[in-house]
């Protein structure tokens, strides 16, 4: 067997089809798969030993200063992701391959990497390559001028099955397998596991087009369940990097941000982007932006959450810090040791606007004392030839250290900018009804007292996130100007340091030697460019930057239907460029959805918006759709339900909620495989726990096999049994319907409903 390693020669043939499909073992039908793979194996052993090598001489050689030191590590970064993709995965980097209508055209076969072999022959295409786009569109309507199209299952390293569809006459020669549809259909009846499983042979036409979608503007994917909408975004989203020039620049962050609905999703994708050869995409949750996320509990009442959800509660956030931005209206007269300067009414304005537009208060107010310092220096008449106590002339740094000194100034500036943690802004607006109404005028009083909370006002909800991003974006570290002070003065030291380095070497160097033609190299090392370069700023000491602060090229947003207007502030303080795959149901919005994607987006501050729908249900038997559809018509009528393609044979099935702990028994005896989920048994966890261990302490990895969620944190995810227990005590009205719907659409295979006596 073929060990799943790419540093290994292949020895031995990469299919392992069972004996039931022993007429596509035929030597006629796979003989140039086994030399390409041996080439590809070849290849693979020899581009993991270079990289290797490469790698290691990289990471011996002296680290270098400043930006030299700078691209070592992007290389080191780069060359370790490919060797972590090339060990990943071993021959099954190869997806299938694909022959021309042209006679002479050898198969071209697509990689999840693309891969040359020593002499430059191209053994693999990635797959999001131009020329790898007829593997996955091309269709009996539009054959993109393919002959054939071949994919592959790999099972441990090995091909387990392959199916071939044609498009011509001439490419029924040599094929084995001619259902069209046959390499999907299998992979979706495949059972499930706690990652989302490998789809990327797979790819339909329709999931493609809208893959290798450009990224300007915003896309919005709509579609129901099981059509695949995850799919497209992950695959989007690798697809991006690899394809947009403004994006490519940006792998170790900046780049591409994925935003999933909550932490079990992101654990269920979590191997997919690594998978495609990407571990430049940082994803998250919306929690995760703010620091108190983690935290948060969700808003009991759901009028305060209603307020707290608009565009315009977060623009009240400008406001809110604008009230600290007002210049001194009176005049006050500054001590220096040069003498007394005045400082009026009109200084202070002038100083109060040094801060350009975008610039954070927090980090403003460096700024307004340098403008400050400016000022009153050039006012005191103060200029290169002063002389200070000590005989030395006076910087403008010296100045402003002397007005620093100056306590009543230093008052007065902290009161009219003072530094603001966003926790204690967004906290007085929920216990200052004034300040709250002077910053939100469109809350009546009515709503000003719903806001108001007088006991623990800093104990987040969900619904305070928006706020507290804006807040903490528009105000800024208030820790960052000591750092910067700090970081400064640590400069300075060094550039000292390395002058009187310098000096001694000057010292020790014997210039007066006869025809020694040193002088230029003497005032290189005089000269302060040089004597910069020399100073590595990295080394200094840092803070470790936020990955999730942005800005970002472009934003991926998976249930994009339950952000609210303000949540999208969150986005769009991160994305300037209003750049977004939007990827939702309107049908599966918890609170409702009435509008159009492009009005709900236009309120929010995207207006240039592209639609791509898509209505075939890869994932949802016809017997699961059957039962959900009038579920979520009877709140929704015009829901997008789309139209499953296959059956799984199993019926739904009703029972009691004292059958659970049977029906579980049943499907685990049955099943080796796959994972079951319980939606909606809030004690599952304590009930089962203790009983599975017990029943199937012989059956290792059982418990894992079977979750418990709520059907909000089912969102996203797919299981082979769904066990719904008391579905009509999810709710009522559109959230209930919702819910009922999304938790039933999770099952691939099977779903038993469960209620009560």
């Amino acid at each position: 067997m073929i060990p799943r390693t790419s540093e290994t020669p292949l020895t031995s043939s990469a299919f392992n089809l069972p004996a039931t499909l022993s007429t596509k073992a035929e030597p006629a039908l796979i003989a140039r798969d086994e030399r390409h793979f041996a080439a590809i194996a070849e290849s693979l052993a020899q581009t993991v030993a270079e990289l290797s090598g490469r790698l290691d001489t990289l990471r011996k050689a002296p680290g270098g200063i400043g930006r030299e030191a700078m691209d070592r590590d992007s290389e080191i970064h780069r060359l370790s992701g490919r060797l972590r993709a090339l060990r990943r995965f071993g021959l099954d980097l190869c997806l299938g391959h694909v022959v021309l209508s042209d006679d002479d055209a050898e198969p071209l076969y697509i990689g999840r990497l693309g891969l040359t072999d020593s002499e430059g022959r191209r053994l693999l295409v990635d797959w999001r390559s131009p020329a790898a786009e007829p593997f996955f569109a091309a269709t009996h309507a539009n054959p993109m001028g393919l002959a054939s199209r071949r994919r592959y299952r790999w099972t441990g390293g090995r091909i387990s099955d392959y199916w071939d569809e044609v498009f011509t006459a001439d490419g029924l020669e040599h094929h084995a397998a001619l259902d069209d549809q046959s390499a999907f259909i299998a992979s979706l009846g495949s059972n499930r596991s706690a990652r989302m499983r490998d789809v990327l042979g797979t790819i339909q036409s329709d999931q493609d087009a809208i893959i290798r979608a450009g990224s300007r503007g915003a896309l919005v994917v709509d579609g129901g369940p099981g059509t695949g909408k995850t799919v497209v975004a992950l695959h989007r989203s690798a697809y991006l990097l690899y394809s947009d020039p403004r994006l490519g620049h940006h792998r170790r962050g900046g780049g591409v941000l994925f935003v999933g609905p909550n932490e079990p999703y992101l654990g269920y994708v979590a191997d997919v982007l690594p998978s495609l050869g990407e571990e430049g995409v940082q994803t998250c949750t919306l929690r995760d932006l703010v620091a108190e996320g983690a935290a948060a509990a969700p808003e009991s009442d759901p009028d305060v959450a209603r307020l707290k959800s608009t565009a315009d509660m977060v623009k009240a956030i400008e406001k809110a810090v604008r009230f600290y931005e007002e210049p001194p209206s009176e005049a006050y007269t500054a001590s220096t040791p040069w003498g007394d300067v005045r400082v009026s009414a009109d200084d202070w304005a002038e100083a109060f606007r040094a801060p350009g537009p975008g610039t954070a208060h927090n980090e403003a107010r460096e700024l307004i004392w340098e403008e400050l310092a400016t000022i009153l220096m050039d006012k005191q008449a103060i200029d290169d030839e002063a002389i200070d106590h000590e005989g030395d002339g006076v910087s403008p740094e010296m100045f402003l250290r002397s007005l620093r000194q100056d306590r009543e100034l230093v008052t007065t500036l902290n009161r009219a900018w003072p530094l603001i943690e966003a926790a204690d802004l967004v906290s007085d607006l929920w216990t200052v009804p004034a300040y709250l109404r002077m910053c939100a005028p469109r809350l009546d009083r009515d709503d000003v007292a719903k806001l108001q909370r007088k006991h623990a006002p800093q104990a987040w909800t969900v619904s305070d996130l928006p706020l507290l991003d804006a807040a903490r974006q528009r105000l800024g570290d208030p820790e960052a100007a000591r750092r910067k002070r700090r970081h400064d003065a640590a400069v300075a030291a060094e550039r000292e340091r390395m002058a009187g380095v310098i000096d001694e070497i000057l010292s020790a160097a014997d210039f007066a030697s006869a025809g020694d033609d040193s002088e230029g190299a003497v005032r290189m090392l005089r000269g302060k460019d040089l004597q910069d370069t020399l100073i590595d700023e990295d080394a200094l000491p840092t803070e470790d930057p936020d990955r999730l602060a942005g800005p970002f090229v472009h934003v991926v947003v998976d249930e994009a239907q339950e952000l609210t207007d303000a949540e999208w502030q969150m986005l769009l303080l991160r994305c300037p460029s209003r750049s977004f795959t939007i990827v939702g149901d309107r049908a599966q919005a918890r609170h409702g959805f009435t509008e159009s994607w492009e009005e709900r987006l236009e309120r929010a501050g995207i207006d240039r918006v592209t639609m791509a729908s898509l209505s075939i249900n890869y994932r949802t038997p016809e017997e699961v759709m059957a039962e959900a559809e009038p579920v979520v018509r009877a709140e929704i009528p015009d829901a997008n339900v789309p139209t499953s393609i296959r059956s799984s044979g199993i019926p739904v099935v009703h029972g009691s909620v004292t059958d659970l702990d049977s029906t579980l028994d049943t499907w685990l005896a049955a099943h080796t495989d796959g994972v079951a989920c319980v939606i909606g048994d809030t004690t599952f966890h304590e009930k089962f726990g203790e009983q599975c261990r017990e029943r199937f302490q012989e059956r290792d990895q059982a418990p894992s096999r079977v979750r418990s969620l709520t059907p909000e944190l089912s969102k996203g995810l797919e299981f082979d049994l769904v066990v719904l227990v008391d579905p009509e005590t999810f709710g009522e009205g559109v959230e209930g319907a919702v819910d009922r719907y999304v938790a039933m659409t999770r099952a691939t295979q099977q779903l038993v409903i469960l209620t009560s006596p």
